[in-house]
């Protein structure tokens, strides 16, 4: 008798939960979907036909579960997203729990995964409302001893498998082997519709790739490929964890075996006292879990793994230490199942390695101190009338911190997050308050623990209300994320580069396809008005520099002094623009300034495939303001000089701009150098009202030229603060540094005074505007001939070689300390303006100290030379309006004055106390800042030696008590011998 329709449903459907590879899994759901003759690309009523008739009990119990989750009312009953078409990059745990909260809303999920095995074997640590939330989810149909031992954890590769059942149960497209390279924007010229935003993925013949989305979610960990993600580095002193897997046989002596949930060394001295004793290996502590494999995690001593040749070399940079090419990978095998082999009292019978996906022993050292997180979560992009919301989830967006077990849990949140964020993006909400929302969300996620997050998991939902309390959703606002609005041309700028990195417009975007006519249009437009150029081709109207020159100084107008150039010099302008474009842009010239103004005309295809890049750099680019554009003079070929303008307007709008480069202006305008701008700012309002309000009575003109010699200082003294910023600055130093401007502008004060003023009239204006510009622009110029100079040996440095910090270039090799010339890292050095060197963080600190105290006692005389001031001119002031001798009023004031004195200076002691006092402990309070980590060794250090102290004194104790009666028979034995006859007689 053959089986029915049911029971080879059901045994189909058995055969798809019990699945236990993503290969097999995919597999099964397509047998099964065929059987009942369904198909997966209807996600709208995939689930509901599904459920209709797949009507075994099992199954039936996995429905209520599900359908319990989709009746909450933020999903709208699948309404909510309904139009919303989403791509998610990477088919971790994070990815596939997004895809499924999208499900729930009805938007159409798209997932693609470049493998084809989930082959991750390390445990997670589970949250209590993550082991809430997955068991809401049916986890426990698919995995019966899903959290059922007395830690809960569980693989990453059974939970993926777990939430790709449950996704592909509600209608997810999943696709393996497939690679997301890049965004594709939507075409230019479009009539009516046409496509709106696609990925480029491999293979290129793919179905995705002609999918149209909305939304695109990056969730492919460390390594995300969405641009405009800019990366922050957390990094806390060296601890470097071991992590390591053997083959669980699930034998009956391996079931025996304790599981260790953590122990650190501070709880259980004489456990890892007693395994660096047998074993050489100095543990800080150990966690031990048993899940498909035997899962071991170990933080290590440095030294002890260079005394037992794990670490070949002892390098200072993390990256270089824990290279592979300087760890013994045999060494560190044997170092990791030593320590396994010991943790569990030698029960495990065997400890062989399992296989990762490169099909190599399943272990893995690094530094867990060392932790990124992105800038922002979300952004939305604009192009020819497309939107586009782009986010990221999971370690793409805040990696974990391991000691916590944070991965999973804040990894969970982030997607319900993100899947709050796309249902107010369908509701066509304004996208900056979309934005605006998401960002406020963000700024809790790192900070979110078991314990301060809701407790009721029941009234957990998408809704951040539910789940954060106290929770404000506002206090990130629309104009603060206007950046992450981006209606241009995607830029590259991945989340693993700096934002200070500039990258070639060659290597960043495909050559461009605009149309000669177009690009001609655009160079006219762009180069209008200025002298000398008149663009009417491609070909001869650029041979002489000039128009080069222009287009460059339309968008970076301190890169080139226009006014300088000369028309007759071709091949010196044109290798200017080139050497210029090179530096700058990264764009290769196709040719030498010297050969292109020889006289031969360019070729046309080179000149439009050369332009092209030009057009695609700028274009969308915001307009400087509008007084840098050359104007001229129709009257006469020459630029007319406008005397009338005051210099310090002038310079004040391109001083600045000279010195800070686009990519980096933004990075620097935080709130530290607006306050100290705001600072100097007001020193410089101070110092002009206070000239203005001394020489009142002198002519207007004379005034006008000393106010610009202050402003003029004044913006050279900002630009100077704005460039030469060092990456590890003390705040003492600052101060240091605000106090020197002050002094600076103070003599720049004097400058003004009425001698001055009365033979600066002499002087023409027009001469002195016109040198003050001289000056300025000779500041713009750049050695082009020579290139890159490293600033540390003088000599050229190219571009393969380079570091830039502090707005200079280093060879890589000189790159070092100046005292102990070890190797820095971008991020990790310190850099002494004042001396232009380089310091490591620890000689960086160790250096100033020496300058603090000199510093304190400058203060100090400083103060008591402002009190000792301040009498003689309080006296004077008071003895001014004296009457003559011989008044009462004179008899009284001079009776009064030793006991006024008296009781100011005893009212003035405790200030003065109150203030050598601060100074202690301001010096006190840096003195443990700059010695944090002596300190907190030494505390370590103490908390270890001094229980050993106590017992030796114990010791101590005991033998002298075991001693003493020996030494009294001694004596007795010895006054016997020698003064016995005389005692008895």
């Amino acid at each position: 008798m053959g089986e029915t329709e049911e029971e080879k449903s059901q045994k189909l459907f058995e055969n798809f939960v019990q699945a236990s590879t993503c290969k097999s899994t995919l597999q099964a759901f397509n047998i099964l979907c065929s059987y009942l003759e369904l198909d997966p690309l209807e996600h709208s009523t995939f689930y509901s036909c599904l459920k209709s008739r797949l009507t075994c009990w099992k199954a039936k119990a996995l429905w209520c579960k599900l359908d319990k989750r989709a009746s909450h009312k933020e999903y709208k009953k699948g309404k909510a997203c309904a139009d919303t078409k989403c791509l998610i990059i990477g088919g971790g745990p994070c990815g596939l729990r997004t895809a499924i909260e999208l499900a729930f809303l009805g938007a159409k999920a798209v997932v693609i995964e470049k493998r084809d095995t989930f082959s991750r074997n390390n445990v997670l640590h589970l949250w209590p409302f993550t082991i809430h939330d997955l068991r809401g989810l049916g986890a426990k149909k698919f995995y019966g001893k899903f959290c059922a031992g007395a830690i809960d954890h569980i693989s990453i590769r059974q939970l993926q498998l777990m939430l790709l059942k449950i996704a592909l149960l509600l209608g997810v497209e999943f696709h393996i082997n497939v690679e997301f390279v890049k965004l594709l924007e939507p075409p230019e010229d479009q009539e009516n519709e046409g496509p709106g935003w696609r990925a480029e993925i491999r293979p290129g013949d793919h179905p995705v790739a002609d999918f149209d989305f909305d939304v695109v979610v990056g969730a492919d960990g460390r390594r995300n490929t969405l641009e405009g993600f800019r990366r922050k580095e957390f990094r806390g002193k060296l601890a470097i964890a071991i992590t390591a897997n053997f083959i669980n046989r699930n034998t009956t002596a391996e079931a025996k075996v304790e599981e260790i949930s953590g122990v650190a060394f501070i709880f259980n001295q004489k456990f890892f006292l007693d395994l660096k004793q047998e074993t050489g290996i100095d543990l800080e502590n150990i966690v031990y879990y048993k899940d498909n494999t035997h899962y071991f995690v170990m933080t290590a001593k440095k030294q002890s793994l260079l005394d037992k040749g794990v670490i070949i070399h002892d390098y200072i940079d993390t990256d270089a230490l824990l290279s592979s090419d300087n760890v013994n990978q045999e060494a560190l095998l044997s170092y990791a199942r030593e320590a396994a082999d010991f943790a569990t009292h030698y029960q495990l019978p065997t400890l062989d390695y399992a296989m990762n996906h490169l099909d190599q022993p399943d272990v893995a050292m690094f530094d867990f101190t060392c932790m990124y997180a992105s800038e922002n979560a979300a952004l939305v992009r604009e192009r020819f009338g497309h939107h586009l919301l782009v986010a990221l989830v999971g370690d793409s967006l805040l990696e974990p911190f391991w000691p916590m077990g944070t991965g999973c849990a804040r990894g969970f949140l982030a997607a319900f997050d993100t899947a709050w964020m796309i249902k107010s993006w369908s509701q066509h909400r304004i996208p900056l308050d979309v934005l605006a929302e998401r960002e406020s969300l963000y700024r809790l996620l790192p900070q979110t623990t078991p314990e301060n997050i809701a407790k009721n998991f029941d009234q957990y939902t998408i809704d951040p209300g539910t789940r954060y309390p106290n929770l404000n959703s506002n206090c990130v606002r629309p104009h603060q994320v206007r950046n992450y609005y981006i209606s241009g041309e995607m830029k590259s700028c991945s989340l693993e580069r700096a934002a200070t990195i500039r990258r070639p417009v060659n290597l960043a975007r495909q050559e461009s396809e605009v149309r000669p006519s177009r690009l001609l249009t655009w160079c006219q437009k762009q180069t209008e008005g200025y002298k000398g150029v008149s663009v009417t081709d491609l070909g001869s109207s650029w041979s002489n520099g000039l128009a080069f020159c222009a287009l460059i100084h339309r968008f970076r107008a301190h890169l080139i002094d226009y006014d300088s150039l000369n028309e007759e010099d071709a091949a010196k302008n044109l290798q200017l623009a080139f050497d210029v474009v090179e530096k700058e842009f990264g764009i290769k010239p196709f040719t030498t300034g010297k050969e292109m103004a020889s006289g031969q005309d360019p070729d046309k295809n080179t000149m439009v495939t050369y332009l092209s890049k030009f057009y695609e750099l700028f274009r969308g680019t915001p307009l400087p303001p509008s007084d840098l554009r050359r104007e001229t003079d129709g009257n006469n070929g020459e630029s007319s000089p406008r005397p009338s303008r005051p210099v310090y307007r002038s310079l004040s709008l391109t001083q600045p701009q000279k010195r800070i480069p686009k990519y980096d202006k933004k990075a620097d305008d935080d709130d530290f150098f607006k306050k100290r701008r705001r600072t100097i700012n007001n020193h410089v309002e101070q110092a002009t009202n206070h000239h203005i309000s001394q020489s009142s009575c002198l002519a207007s003109e004379g005034r006008e030229q000393k106010e610009n010699k202050v402003r003029f200082t004044t913006s050279q003294l900002v630009a100077k603060f704005e460039e030469s910023t060092p990456v590890c600055t003390l705040r003492r130093q600052t101060q240091t540094d605000l106090s020197a401007v002050n002094l600076t502008l103070h003599s720049c004060s004097k400058l003004t005074s009425p001698r001055t003023a009365l033979t600066s009239p002499s002087s023409h204006p027009t001469s002195s505007s016109s040198l003050l510009v001289k000056q300025a622009s000779s500041r713009r110029e750049f050695r082009h001939s020579l290139g890159d100079e490293c600033h540390a040996c003088k000599k050229r440095v190219y571009v393969a070689e380079r570091l830039r910090a502090e707005g200079l270039f280093f060879h890589r090799e000189c790159f070092r300390c100046d005292t102990c010339s070890a190797p820095l890292s971008q991020g990790g050095h310190a850099f002494d303006s004042e001396q232009g060197k380089l310091y490591c963080k620890l000689h960086f600190s160790q250096r100033n100290l020496g300058k603090r105290g000199a510093i304190f006692d400058t203060h100090m005389t400083t103060d008591s030379t402002n009190h000792t001031s301040s009498r003689p001119s309080a006296a004077s002031a008071e003895s001014s309006p004296r009457q003559s001798p011989g008044t009462l009023s004179s008899l009284l004031k001079r009776s009064l004055h030793w006991p006024l004195h008296v009781s100011r200076t005893v009212c003035a002691v405790p200030r003065r106390v109150a203030n050598w006092l601060g100074g202690k402990v301001r010096d006190v309070g840096l003195h443990l800042r700059d010695n944090a980590e002596d300190y907190a060794f030494l505390y370590e250090l103490l908390s270890v030696s001094l229980p050993l102290l106590a017992a030796l004194h114990e010791l101590l104790l005991q033998m002298q008590a075991e001693a003493e009666p020996l030494q009294g028979q001694r004596l007795q034995d010895w006054l016997e011998e020698h003064l016995g006859t005389w005692l008895y007689t």
